[in-house]
């Protein structure tokens, strides 16, 4: 069985119209959210992510980042540039490319792409997965290029307003 976990970016600022959209950076209520979800991942039950994938985009490698400290993971962020403005066949080109050995991996990055992905494998038609939205889902693969909506169960759909701590 392996794990994956779509992560949409924590809330960014937008104080700075003279930044380049991918210069960004989070903002007050994403630097409060980011840290609440990842201790949040932190407590459930079966959660071990391996490995991490990032969009470049400051706002989405600063989550990324957050998350990586506080679940104490090894291995460095494999910063994706393909995952920026990325539609759901380039994100699941990634994930199909991941590497054998790997059973539980996160991937951050930006909307609509990610909502689109969401819906795609849960079979689901959320509006938008918001920032900081986290979707947890379960494949009964051994290789994750056989993943596929059939073989897979959306285990989680948490958001930051949701939670209450």
């Amino acid at each position: 069985m392996k794990q994956f976990f779509i992560i949409r970016h924590a809330k960014s600022s937008w104080s700075d119209l003279n930044l380049k959209d991918i210069d960004r950076p989070l903002n007050k209520r994403g630097l409060h959210d980011a840290p609440k979800m990842a201790d949040y991942l932190q407590k459930r039950p079966k959660v071990a992510i391996e490995h991490i994938y990032s969009s470049p985009a400051n706002r989405a490698l600063s989550t990324a980042k957050i998350f990586h400290e506080k679940l104490q993971i090894s291995n460095e962020i494999d910063v994706r540039s393909d995952l920026y403005h990325a539609i759901v066949e380039d994100i699941l080109y990634i994930i199909k490319n991941t590497d054998i050995s790997i059973n539980s991996f996160a991937v951050f990055g930006h909307n609509p792409g990610f909502t689109h992905l969401v819906n795609h494998f849960a079979q689901l038609n959320i509006d938008n997965l918001p920032t900081c939205g986290i979707a947890h889902f379960e494949a009964d693969i051994k290789k994750w290029e056989d993943l596929h909506p059939s073989n897979s169960n959306l285990i989680e759909l948490m958001f930051p307003k949701k939670l209450i701590y």
